[in-house]
């Protein structure tokens, strides 16, 4: 067995890898042409040994860990490593057959060589606005379906494959700017991993990495060792939109010396876009354990090797083709929820209260005056659940999303929308001795005819309390005031002149009420104000 490297090389060579992540992700942002990423950044950047596991992602979004977790070894499979050269591009999104999450996560990745040998991957994802207005019964409804492929060989680009991808978008344009943006962060991945090894040599900046993943494993040890031993067991509702009655999910959480398995159990998978493929539950997992156990953990594939997951095949947590998933995220800030109820009952002072638990997502799709067709997609904030010491953050994204807000003034400069109302849900938090953060209320006027489809979960569920706190208020779309304007497709026409309302839920409070929410409710009583849907 080879000597350990010097633990200040191992440091150095990590905070490489992380702002080598970084620095891809601004560049991706900085270089896109779409609001969704330039504005929203709603992209992930990573950095992967040659047989595609993690060694760095950046903190970008959560949800985006399962796009990466599986995209090199299905690459490979179809692609053997004699035959990659530097400058090779690959390109997919497909996830039954290309290791993606859903389909507008476009995945890229190219290959690191270093003295003609494969080092590893840089690889990044952005969600392309494009696809809108579609069914979801089935996978093939949702848009173009890419498994690994090539997209650039040897530096030259496969032009036939563009030609092809950019037939079966909406806005062409914005896609092929944005690629393009993709590819140019995964360049620069490429360039500073070449520099890293040209001063360190290759052999040490990949046993830095082996031994980087060795300590986040030591380190997810520790923390689940820290926990008691026991099974502990959490379920909650989850509805949205598309489905009619309330769904129970739920999970089993063992914790057995310095190791977790979480089963959980599910209904059948749903003829709707809710589904979750399996990456997509390992990377909610992954999340929701580590920011619990120990938040501080390296974003590496070493955190995984202590935790089993099981869920049967065919259910809504784990699907199978040809299960629609284009809102997957809706399901899996539920299995945030149980993971994080069931912690609570080992480790009640590490655990907040349930945060708003939906995605709520507006997606608006229409034609301009020259024909060109436009795409403007929003996923809204809503409420962070109270912690044990601390109010709940108001109007933040939470959990296996991370996006910003996309500012008026770009929203208004780009499409035939005008915001009207964009202000607090008062009151929408759960009441406690620390009370839920607030949602927010959100009200669009449509200036051109256009269609939405909506996504959201929490509508008529709550986020709960602990510790005696009270449940967050639900959440709500309404068009020209109208709660049952849009039916179970998620989706409505607009006419130029409508309001789309979007109110999105509060998070659950934390500890014996206080009253002081009642003093808020009744401020607001007094100012006219009224609180979101409870």
């Amino acid at each position: 067995m080879s000597e350990s490297l010097n633990p200040v090389t191992v440091e150095v060579i990590g905070s490489a890898f992380s702002s080598a992540v970084d620095e891809m992700g601004e560049a991706l942002v900085r270089a896109s042409h779409s609001t969704n990423i330039k504005e929203r950044r709603d992209c992930s950047t990573a950095l992967c040994t040659a047989a595609g596991e993690i060694l760095c992602q950046a903190e970008h979004i959560p949800m985006h860990l399962g796009s990466f977790l599986q995209f090199v070894p299905r690459l490979l499979a179809d692609y053997p490593v004699e035959e990659l050269r530097q400058g090779d591009v690959f390109i997919g999104n497909d996830p039954y057959a290309g290791g993606g999450t859903h389909l507008p996560d476009i995945v890229m990745a190219e290959p690191i060589f270093v003295d003609d040998t494969l080092f590893g991957w840089a690889i990044n994802t952005a969600h392309h606005s494009d696809f809108a207005d579609r069914g979801h019964a089935h996978i093939y409804q949702e848009g173009l379906r890419i498994p690994p492929i090539r997209l650039q060989r040897d530096g030259i680009s496969q032009a036939e494959v563009m030609r092809l991808f950019l037939l079966n978008c909406q806005v062409p344009a914005e896609r092929m700017s944005d690629l393009r943006a993709q590819m140019a962060a995964n360049r620069l991945g490429v360039l500073r991993i070449q520099e890293l090894c040209a001063r360190f040599g290759p052999e040490t900046v990949r046993r830095a990495g082996a031994e980087l993943m060795d300590y986040a494993e030591r380190k997810m040890r520790a923390g689940i060792a820290a926990l008691p031993d026991g099974t502990w067991t959490f379920s909650d509702v989850f509805e949205t939109e598309s489905l009619v009655e309330h769904t129970t999910l739920s999970v089993a959480l063992t914790v057995s010396g310095d190791e977790m398995r979480l089963v959980f159990d599910s209904p059948a998978q749903v003829r709707a876009g809710l589904n979750v493929i399996f990456t997509a539950l390992q990377a909610t997992v992954y999340y929701a354990v580590k920011s619990v156990v120990d938040p501080t953990i390296l974003p590496n594939a070493g955190l995984a090797r202590p935790l089993t997951l099981e869920a049967k095949p065919g259910t809504l947590l784990n699907c199978v083709h040809p299960a629609a998933v284009d809102g997957r995220i809706s399901a899996c800030q539920r299995v945030v929820d149980l993971i994080h109820g069931a912690l609570a009952q080992a480790a009640p002072d590490r655990v907040n209260a349930a945060s708003c638990g939906s995605v709520h997502v507006a997606s608006f799709s229409g034609t301009r005056p020259d024909g060109s067709i436009w795409v403007y997609l929003e996923t809204i904030a809503g409420g962070a659940g109270a912690r044990p010491d601390k109010d709940g953050l108001d109007a933040v994204q939470v959990h296996m999303t991370n996006t910003s807000n996309l500012p008026l003034e770009a929203l208004e400069s780009e499409y035939p929308i005008t915001l009207v109302e964009y202000e607090f849900a008062e009151t929408s938090g759960g009441d406690g001795t620390w009370l839920g953060g607030m949602g927010v209320r959100r009200t669009y006027r449509i200036e051109a005819d256009c269609r939405v489809q909506i996504m959201g979960a929490r509508l008529t569920s709550r986020a709960w309390g602990l510790d005696g706190g009270g449940p967050g208020a639900s959440g709500a779309f309404r068009i020209n005031g109208d709660p049952n304007a849009i039916d179970l497709s998620g989706s409505a026409d607009l006419r130029a002149g409508d309001l789309f309302e979007v109110i999105t839920p509060g998070g659950g409070g934390h500890g014996a009420p206080s009253g002081r929410a009642a003093i808020l409710r009744a401020a607001d009583s007094r100012a006219g104000r009224s609180a979101a849907p409870a």
